[in-house]
């Protein structure tokens, strides 16, 4: 709980603190005078002022901060302040500083995406899984063990990246082609005939509803007991085991349960050594556990994935960044439209708990995880602020467009008024809504 609540903080607090970090610097560079940055909301704890006269504070309440410019200059201010004021800027720099909090929330996401491909990251291939029977995979004729290289021709060394590269072909339905590369290590192409399929609230992925699905990790022997039965029957230490009697073993569940289920009963297993493949025979000896004979092999069992390290190069890292970001920010709007048109359940909008949730599970898993979660909240956040929606950025620059439109007279104050107290109202519902769908989640 300690663990979700801090990750929680920690990135909301780094996000919008970035995003008006983003309003603030591009301030500072078009004059507009900056009153205060605050980390944090509530009661300040710590203040310092520049030699600009912005004061930098550290609020009591650590989720977000806030930018406050001087809007308006004061009656008898001097011609430097009146100048330095929000509202008397030109225009398109009003325009720049409204939307350069988004845009840095953006940027933000392409920086991690492009750290995270320089580094480098182990990720499962891209090897699938028995498809479903009459799911589109399985009609084209993908077999469990088939290794996806390419979508529509673009190469896919992993399979994070080839859930990226289908994403947007299920989702808008059609023909996709694949290039597949079997366990004989032949080459096939296949085309898949999809229909449109969206993500649902309920956890259903557009994938598995298709048919590509990730093949389970396969059992390897880990640690041996010495003079156990694996062994004596010539097992050793990254053995994979394929099948027991012929049958394949799907996952690590399965094979110690065949093994419980065969006290003292000769075993026939299906070996991957390396390059190589053969058989052993183990008879797995008798322990009671709970009065009941179990069979053991003496082996410590553990799940194997064939991982692959992708890492790109400092260009290549960059454009994938960018390019990501721009795909993820489109996607959302993308499904935002869905949302207003009934396709896609709003049941989909998510709150502060499921946030916290997803925060907490990938700072349990590790940094790159957690930083891939960063990213994709940053994205929403920059395509949230950016909607037309009066009090959030998008409201603004909604009403610096019809401004330029009006050949650049402002929109009337009552008309601003009316329009920012419609997008409260909205924007508070669609909080109650995510709350709602966040608690729907928890006790359901």
């Amino acid at each position: 709980m300690l663990l979700t609540l801090t990750a929680f903080i920690v990135a909301l607090g780094l996000l919008v603190t970035f995003h008006e970090f983003g309003h603030y610097w591009v301030a500072r560079r078009c004059g507009v005078r900056v009153l205060r940055f605050s980390v944090g909301f509530g009661p300040v704890l710590l203040r310092r002022q520049d030699r600009h006269g912005t004061e930098w504070a550290l609020s009591a309440i650590p989720l977000g901060g806030y930018v406050k410019m001087l809007d308006d200059a004061p009656a008898g201010a001097d011609e430097a302040m009146r100048r330095a004021a929000f509202n008397n800027q030109p225009l398109s720099r009003r325009v720049a500083v409204v939307a350069a909090g988004p845009i840095a929330n953006l940027l933000l996401a392409a920086l991690i995406f492009t750290v995270l491909n320089l580094w480098g990251t182990q990720q499962p291939l891209a090897i699938l899984g028995a498809p479903a029977a009459n799911t589109p995979a399985a009609l084209a004729g993908i077999q469990a063990g088939d290794t996806l290289a390419a979508v529509d021709g673009q190469a896919v060394a992993s399979w994070p990246q080839a859930r990226w590269q289908l994403l947007g072909p299920i989702t808008a339905g059609g023909q996709v082609d694949l290039a597949l590369v079997g366990p004989r290590q032949d080459t096939r192409h296949l085309t898949l005939n999809l229909r449109s399929q969206l993500p649902d609230s309920e956890g259903i992925d557009p994938l598995a509803e298709a048919g590509l699905i990730l093949q389970s990790a396969q059992p390897q022997v880990g640690e041996l007991t010495p003079g156990g039965a694996a062994q004596a029957a010539g097992l050793q230490p990254d053995d994979i085991i394929l099948a027991v009697d012929g049958q394949p073993q799907a996952s690590v569940q399965d094979l110690v349960q065949t093994i419980q289920q065969h006290p003292e009963q000769p075993l026939i297993l299906s070996v991957q050594r390396q390059f190589a493949r053969f058989d052993l025979t183990i008879t797995p000896a008798v322990v009671l556990e709970a009065n009941q004979p179990i069979g053991r092999i003496g082996a410590q069992i553990m799940a194997y994935r064939p991982m692959v390290l992708v890492r790109l190069g400092p260009l290549d890292s960059l454009w994938t960044g960018l390019s990501n970001t721009l795909d993820m920010s489109l996607f959302s709007v993308r499904m935002m439209g869905q949302m207003i048109m009934g396709a896609v359940s709003w049941r989909n909008i998510s709150g502060p708990v499921t946030i916290a949730e997803y925060a907490g599970q990938t700072a349990r898993i590790g940094l790159e995880a957690y930083l891939r979660f960063l990213a994709l909240i940053s994205i929403s956040i920059g395509v949230l602020n950016l909607l037309p929606i009066p009090m959030l950025d998008g409201g603004h620059l909604l009403f610096y467009l019809i401004e330029a439109l009006r050949g650049g007279r402002p929109v009337p104050e009552q008309v601003r008024d009316h329009a920012t107290r419609l997008g409260m109202s909205l924007v508070l519902a669609l909080m109650f809504l995510a709350l709602f769908n966040d608690f729907s989640r928890l006790f359901r």
